[in-house]
């Protein structure tokens, strides 16, 4: 392994921008994360930014498994509209128009 290597990047410790809960989806610059336990404004947290997770999504969408999903910060909701959001993953199972959560596989890339 070379001798600058860090870890592995599957979570990532970061400033968090607002009072945060564990589970919560948060936006740090481009790093998109899932928050790991409950921090106040400023501490640090960490954030797991690969795996499966339930997230809340927009309404009035429905989803197929496969799918794109974005993040829309404005919102702090995942939506399948692309423009003025960030990419974070694609949605592993379908869901209906009414749901308000949506399972999102998380791949790490900032895009």
């Amino acid at each position: 392994m070379a001798k600058n290597y860090l870890q592995a990047g599957e979570f990532v410790t970061v400033l968090a921008p607002a009072a945060l809960a564990s589970g919560d989806p948060v936006l740090v610059g481009a790093i998109f994360g899932v928050v790991q336990f409950d921090a106040d404004s400023g501490d640090e947290v960490e954030l797991a930014r690969r795996g499966i997770f339930d997230l809340p999504k927009t309404t009035g969408q429905a989803w197929t498994a496969g799918v794109k999903v974005y993040w829309d910060a404005t919102n702090s909701l995942v939506t399948t509209t692309a423009s003025g959001n960030t990419l974070i993953g694609a949605a592993t199972a379908a869901r209906v128009a009414g749901d308000t959560t949506g399972t999102v596989l998380l791949d790490g890339t900032i895009r």
